[in-house]
């Protein structure tokens, strides 16, 4: 009887942080989506990108400096992530459309790098993935992901300053208006 009622606690605690982190993640989506937008053209309101580096699919590690003079696309995911899921074709169409315009998207992968590369290959894609891991998290945090939302994007103009973080998913629509006034 007591190892049933301590399962049933288990649960029940269970199933309240799950109603709990949604109504946490939908008041924050709701109020603060898209919270930070810097439309003036001042670099002193715009925040300089934090530098990092992290390995590729290949272990090679890759700074965000290699793409400096580019607008960079930053997108925090991962491969169990639906939303995650669902904005890869849309990030892959549009970086086949306009890098050579200058554009490059880096995916930040918050994953084990097995689960990374079992999931790229068959999808595609086609932009530079990078594997964050643990230190992706943190990247993320200092990027202004307070919440740990996925996914997570930065848009970066070709001075290196911040423009627009997105928590949530991005359609395809979305994504180009932010970046083609910046290319």
């Amino acid at each position: 009887m007591k190892k049933s009622s301590r399962i049933l606690r288990q649960i029940l605690i269970i199933a309240i942080s799950a109603v709990g982190g949604f109504y946490a993640s939908h008041f924050y989506f709701t109020h603060y989506r898209n919270v930070i937008d810097v439309t003036d053209n001042r670099q002193t309101q715009q925040p300089r990108r934090p530098d990092f580096s992290l390995p590729d699919l290949d272990g090679k590690l890759q700074s965000i400096n290699n793409w400096n003079g580019k607008v960079i696309m930053v997108n925090f995911w991962a491969s169990w992530c639906p939303p995650c899921r669902r904005e890869i074709p849309g990030l892959n169409r549009l970086y086949k459309n306009y890098q050579k315009q200058g554009f490059v998207i880096l995916g930040i992968a918050l994953d084990d790098s097995q689960s990374v590369r079992d999931f790229v290959d068959p999808l595609g894609i086609n932009y530079p993935i990078l594997l964050g891991g643990k230190t992706g998290i943190k990247i993320s945090n200092a990027y202004g992901n307070e919440l740990g939302a996925l996914p997570f994007t930065v848009i970066i103009n070709r001075k290196g300053r911040i423009i627009r973080a997105h928590p949530g998913e991005l359609s395809y629509k979305q994504a180009e208006a932010l970046i083609t006034p910046l290319l």
